[in-house]
């Protein structure tokens, strides 16, 4: 759901770039701390940084102006909260915008704030509120990253129909007509998403516990 390079007018730049790079900010405090307070943490951090930069590259054609992907941002946000993911989701984004031409450096505000944002601040939400509610590991694993790709790509389709909208419809025409584009590829790669990710999830639980009791993703002495 990268918006490619000079997509959206100036405007638009400028306004997303403002709205996340406070997030952005945040986060990079908040990495800090972990690698501070969690030192062995370092090759979980770097790997999920490298889930999302391999899912997100892999891209099909969709909407005019933007694409299809997984977004595998769930997973970090789930492992370190997510405004670390913030600072993950606009390195991912940069790099891939100036070595894939998978995005653009204009519209990196507002690939960020959908992306690196507003997808795992969802998928935070729900794997908290899905674990507080009882649900296991595994259904709060996929149920985040399932919705976290939803929320980012029903984010993409309201940036892009805010900067086109609609000439009968407006603005809730032109978003009707994105997330209807969308939705044909990006509903079944936000299933798949959540299914891998579970994957990646139950492979964490067995080979790197410890991390995952230390950072409270699993409780101490409780079976995942």
């Amino acid at each position: 759901m990268h918006i490619m390079e000079g997509f959206l007018p100036a405007a638009h730049c400028v306004g997303w770039a403002a709205a996340s790079a406070p997030v952005v900010a945040y986060g990079a405090w908040r990495v800090k701390k972990i690698v501070e307070e969690h030192p062995n943490a370092k090759l979980l951090l770097a790997s999920s940084g490298a889930f999302a930069f391999v899912l997100s590259a892999l891209k099909m054609p969709s909407v005019t102006g933007s694409c299809s992907h997984p977004t595998g941002t769930g997973l970090g946000a789930v492992l370190f909260g997510p405004s670390v993911m913030a600072v993950m989701g606009t390195i991912v984004l940069l790099f891939q915008a100036l070595l894939l031409a998978h995005g653009g450096l204009t519209t990196l505000g507002a690939n960020v704030f959908s992306m690196g944002i507003v997808g795992p601040f969802v998928s935070y939400g729900i794997y908290k509120a899905v674990r507080g509610a009882g649900g296991s590991l595994q259904a709060a694993v996929f149920l985040a990253a399932t919705l976290g790709d939803f929320a980012t790509y029903c984010t993409t389709a309201l940036q892009l129909a805010l900067a086109f909208p609609d000439p009968a419809g407006g603005i809730a025409g032109s978003a009707a007509k994105f997330l209807g584009i969308f939705a044909m590829t990006q509903v079944p790669l936000a299933i798949a998403e959540g299914l891998l990710t579970v994957v990646v999830m139950n492979l964490l639980t067995r080979y790197s516990e410890g991390e995952l009791k230390s950072l409270n993703v699993i409780n101490q002495g409780a079976s995942a």
